[in-house]
């Protein structure tokens, strides 16, 4: 049976997110790549598991699975790491209302590589204050656990969206719920690489 793969989906976690408790032993950057849910997809793992001698070995496994390399940084305290370890293709970030984290927005977004806020109405995120260039993502794990038509709509002309999976388990890899979100808000999601396989 033939199946469409959705575009795109660039918040997917693996067991290189290893201090986190929902990702499952079976989440491996190879199972990931051999179901290939997405035309275009991304891994993300928590920044913070990848330090102390992990992060060279999961750009590998990524770049040798032919996925695009992203990292989910945790506010402010992981920043100024994550913009120096510099072979990244994009960041996913948590920006808690601080001044600190929205300055670290700024510095992300001066690397030049697409920076996602990820699930905004979670961390208290005032999307007032995040830079316009920033995407703003809508994923399958979090958007249901708001009144999503009040938080977002009003910033539909201000921003451009990605909707994700935020997958850390297999049985995860869909967006449908954060597509049914982007279709009632019409919100079209940006594409941010060229396909790679249709």
């Amino acid at each position: 049976m033939q199946r469409t793969p959705i575009q795109q989906d660039l918040h997917i976690h693996t067991t290189w997110s290893s201090g986190d408790s929902s990702v499952v032993p079976e989440q491996t950057v190879e199972l990931v790549a051999a179901i290939r849910h997405a035309c275009i997809m991304g891994i993300s793992d928590h920044f913070e598991h990848l330090v102390d001698g992990h992060y060279e070995p999961y750009e590998r496994a990524v770049r040798q699975a032919g996925l695009r390399l992203g990292m989910e940084v945790n506010g402010q305290a992981w920043a100024q790491a994550a913009i120096d370890a510099a072979s990244n293709d994009y960041f996913v970030f948590h920006c808690y209302d601080t001044d600190a984290d929205y300055r670290a927005l700024e510095a992300l977004l001066r690397t030049g590589k697409p920076v996602i806020v990820a699930h905004p109405h979670m961390l208290d995120t005032n999307l007032n204050r995040v830079p316009a260039e920033c995407l703003v993502e809508i994923n399958n794990r979090y958007i249901w656990r708001c009144d999503w038509r009040r938080f977002y709509a009003p910033f539909r002309d201000r921003f451009r969206f990605v909707l994700s999976s935020d997958a850390h388990q297999p049985n995860w890899l869909s967006q449908t719920v954060a597509q049914y979100v982007a279709v009632e808000l019409g919100i079209n999601e940006t594409i941010l690489f060229e396909l790679e396989y249709q």
